[in-house]
C-alpha cells in the first residue's frame, strides 16, 4: 500500500511539473505562440455513429479508402437518379445537380439539390448507406446462423446426442429466450408470438455485437439508428394492439376504476389510450440511446489521446494509458449491454403482447384449451 501512495504521488508530481513548464514556457517573455492542431472530436463522434453515403475504412496519411456506396434520389424536376457516393466525395461537388449539404445547413449531410431560386431542396432519397449496408449484412448473417441451425437439426433425429459447439449454443439461447422470457410473460397463446420475439432478440443482439468489431463490415451503429429502433417499436407496437383482446381493449376505453375516473371527464380512459403510445415509444428510446450512449463514450475516451497531446508527455501518458484502460472496461462492459439491451427489448415487448392477451376465461380452461 505504501509503495502504491508513493507511485501515486510521483505520478502527481511529474504531471503537476509538466503542466507548469508548458505554462511558463507559454508565458515567458519573447516565447513564440505555436501553432496546435486541434482535434475535431465533434467530426469524431458524429462521423462514426452517423449515417453516410460511404462506408469509410482505413485512411493512410491523405489517402481515405471508403467503399462508395449507390445513391438512388429522384428530382421533382429531372426525375430519377443513380449514381455512387464516389461522384460527391470533395466538399462542394456537384453531379448531375446534386450535392452533400455543408455544415450549417439544416439538410447536413444530406443530399440536396437547388431549385430556381437557390433554395436548398430535399429530393426522395432511398440511397443505400451505411447503416443500410449494415442492416442487410447483419439481416443475411443472422439468416445464415438460423438456417445452418435449422439444417443441423433437420439431419440428426431427436434420438441422437444433444448438439456441441456453436449449435448447442444457439439451442441454449433460443431455450433461454423462449422459456424464460416469451412462455412466462405473454402466456398461454405464447407460440403464436415466439417467432417474432425470437427474431426480435437476435435481431437486436446481432446488430449490437456487430456494432462492437472496429473493423468492416462491423463497426456500424445500427441499433443506435433511431429509424431501426423506431421500426422494432412499430412492430411490438401492431403485434400489441392487432392481436389484444376485447378484455384489453375494454380495460382502456372503460377501466375498472371510480365512475368519477370516467365520467363525465374520461381521464383514465385518455390515460390508458396514451399508454398504448407511449409503451413503443418507450421501447424504441431505451435501445437507440443506450446503445448510442455506449459507443460514445468509447470514442469520447479515445480522443482524451489526442486533446492530451499538447499538455506534456506526461499527462499525455498519464491519460493514454486511463484511456486504453478504460476502453477495455468499456468493450467488455459493452458486450454485457449488448444482450442486456436485446433481453430487455424481448422481455418488455413479451410483457406488452401477454398484457393485450388478457381475458376472463380462467388461465386453467385456456391452458387445457391449448393443450
Amino acid at each position: 500500500m505504501k509503495r502504491l501512495r508513493n507511485i501515486m504521488a510521483g505520478m502527481c508530481l511529474a504531471v503537476g511539473l509538466s503542466v507548469g513548464n508548458a505554462s511558463y514556457a507559454a508565458d515567458a517573455p519573447g516565447a513564440q505562440p505555436e501553432e496546435k492542431e486541434t482535434v475535431d472530436v465533434k467530426g469524431i463522434l458524429f462521423g462514426h455513429v452517423g449515417d453516410t453515403y460511404g462506408w469509410h475504412i482505413t485512411s493512410w496519411g491523405d489517402t481515405h479508402l471508403t467503399i462508395p456506396l449507390p445513391i438512388i434520389v429522384r428530382s421533382e424536376t429531372t426525375g430519377w437518379h443513380a449514381f455512387l457516393s464516389s461522384r460527391l466525395e470533395e466538399e462542394g461537388s456537384v453531379y448531375e445537380g446534386f450535392s452533400i449539404a455543408t455544415e450549417g445547413s439544416p439538410y447536413e449531410g444530406k443530399v440536396i439539390e437547388h431549385d430556381a431560386a437557390g433554395n436548398e431542396v430535399r429530393p426522395l432519397d432511398i440511397s443505400i448507406t451505411k447503416v443500410t449496408l449494415a442492416l442487410f449484412i447483419n439481416s443475411l448473417l443472422l439468416i445464415g446462423i438460423i438456417m445452418g441451425v435449422a439444417r443441423w437439426y433437420k439431419k440428426h433425429p431427436k434420438s441422437e446426442k444433444a448438439p456441441g459447439g456453436f449449435v448447442g449454443l444457439m439451442e441454449m439461447f433460443i431455450m433461454m429466450v423462449n422459456d424464460d422470457i416469451i412462455k412466462p410473460s405473454v402466456g398461454p397463446n405464447y407460440k403464436k408470438f415466439a417467432p417474432y420475439l425470437l427474431t426480435a432478440f437476435f435481431f437486436i443482439f446481432l446488430n449490437n455485437l456487430m456494432g462492437l468489431i472496429p473493423f468492416f463490415p462491423g463497426g456500424a451503429t445500427v441499433t443506435g439508428n433511431i429509424a431501426v429502433t423506431m421500426v422494432l417499436a412499430i412492430c411490438t407496437f401492431l403485434a400489441v394492439n392487432l392481436f389484444g383482446t376485447k378484455t384489453y381493449w375494454k380495460d382502456i376505453f372503460w377501466p375498472d376504476v371510480p365512475w368519477w375516473l370516467k365520467v363525465p371527464i374520461p381521464i383514465m380512459p385518455f390515460i390508458e389510450f396514451f399508454g398504448i403510445f407511449t409503451k413503443p415509444f418507450a421501447l424504441m428510446i431505451r435501445l437507440f440511446a443506450n446503445m448510442l450512449a455506449g459507443h460514445m463514450a468509447m470514442l469520447v475516451l479515445t480522443c482524451l489521446i489526442f486533446i492530451s497531446v499538447s499538455m506534456g508527455p506526461a499527462l499525455n501518458g498519464t491519460l493514454t494509458v486511463a484511456s486504453v484502460l478504460f476502453n477495455i472496461f468499456m468493450n467488455a462492459l459493452e458486450l454485457l449491454v449488448a444482450f442486456i439491451q436485446a433481453y430487455v427489448f424481448t422481455m418488455l415487448s413479451a410483457v406488452f403482447i401477454g398484457l393485450a392477451q388478457e381475458s376472463h376465461t380462467p388461465k386453467n380452461v385456456e391452458i387445457e384449451k391449448n393443450n
